[in-house]
């Protein structure tokens, strides 16, 4: 998923508790939904920097020697300038895009 088209706001925002509780009806439930989402995020986002600098990577035996790349240095600013994923995570649940279910509630049936 590409992040940087997200609508998600890249700086804080004061958010209405009740639209958040709007879907399940319990704030706690709610951010604990977007955390677990955040988290998710947060470790794609990791795998996908990961991935990209070892494309990079120059590995050599010496460790007085620090080598600049050019593009390391660019695939960074890039992910830093990215929305912190609890950020994206909280957006994507305003926008009903993330599927959650709670167990406990099906078995009563």
């Amino acid at each position: 998923m590409d992040y940087k088209k997200s609508k998600a706001p890249v700086n804080t925002v004061t958010r209405n508790i009740m639209d958040l509780c709007k879907d399940t009806g319990n704030i706690y439930e709610s951010v604990a939904i977007i955390s677990k989402r955040a988290n998710q995020i947060s470790a794609e986002i990791k795998q996908d920097l990961s991935k990209k600098l070892a494309e990079f990577a120059s590995y050599n035996d010496s460790l007085e020697e620090v080598f600049e790349n050019r593009e390391q240095i660019e695939i960074s600013r890039y992910y830093e300038k990215l929305p912190k994923a609890s950020l994206l995570a909280t957006q994507e649940f305003l926008e009903g895009q993330v599927y959650y279910r709670d167990p406990s509630k099906e078995n009563l049936n």
